[in-house]
């Protein structure tokens, strides 16, 4: 098992309609927090929506920075699907993990794709293994939902990605450590365009955005342009604005709507 122990916040406690869980996990060797949102009309088998943040946040920057409660309770009000946001930390490793499997520091990939999940499923009575599950981020977390929701097209019903690190060169413009150190067993690992090919037939609907004035967007439409380039079906939209979390609260509901339309179809 993964899971070597949890702690789980009083609801008498914690903020409303919120749950705080440390997870300490066998994948990392080490304590790591998840925050998650449940306010919903349903009781059970709500779809999940996992939100991964970018460098130097944790699992509580989609809230208290980026206001994603505050987003999802708007939409709520003009008829968003229920769904339970959850807002794990990259595990903690460096100015970031990028949720990648890494070779000599800990598989950061199956602490969401075990620990986070798994635990939400046993410990939030609103979801079940039954919930559908969607996977979104911003920049480095952008990289984490497209490369994982390439990589595990049966797990995630559908990706969205916001300012997104494309590959691991985008990083190195805002991590100390070199991108040498991101070694993983299998050399094509890190690589987006490796897993979209290999499950060109199995991909889940797919999303991503970029602020114009974004230090990524050039990035952005380079992947763009590879994406079409292999028959790649997907939806791209640029807006204006930068790598900042004004942009990031703005368009959160481009990602809702979007899995919310799926749910519905």
């Amino acid at each position: 098992m993964a899971i070597k122990r949890l702690e789980i916040s009083n609801p008498e406690y914690a903020q409303p309609n919120t749950t705080l869980l440390t997870i300490h996990s066998s994948h990392i060797n080490r304590r790591q927090d998840v925050s998650v949102y449940h306010n919903c009309d349903s009781k059970q088998d709500v779809p999940i929506v996992l939100l991964m943040h970018g460098v130097y946040g944790s699992n509580w920057v989609w809230m208290e920075l980026g206001g994603a409660h505050k987003v999802y309770e708007q939409l709520k009000l003009q008829g968003l699907t229920d769904f339970v946001l959850v807002m794990p930390s990259d595990g903690g490793l460096w100015d970031g993990s990028a949720y990648l499997p890494l070779k000599h520091h800990g598989d950061y990939e199956q602490w969401i794709i075990d620990d986070v999940l798994n635990c939400v499923i046993a410990n939030i009575p609103q979801t079940s293994e039954k919930s559908n599950v969607y996977i979104s981020g911003l920049s480095m977390g952008g990289y984490g939902a497209l490369r994982l929701g390439a990589k595990f097209p049966n797990v995630f019903k559908g990706i969205s990605a916001h300012s997104s690190v494309t590959n691991l060169d985008d990083l190195q413009q805002f991590i100390d450590n070199s991108i040498s150190e991101y070694q993983c067993e299998f050399e094509h690992e890190a690589d987006i365009l490796y897993w979209i090919q290999k499950n060109q037939s199995k991909l889940p609907p797919m999303r991503f955005d970029c602020g114009t004035n974004d230090s990524l967007f050039k990035s952005n439409l380079a992947l763009v342009e590879q994406l079409n380039e292999l028959n790649i079906d997907f939806v791209f939209e640029q807006f204006p604005g930068g790598h900042e979390w004004p942009y990031w609260n703005k368009y959160l509901a481009k990602t809702l709507m979007f899995f919310s339309k799926i749910e519905r179809t």
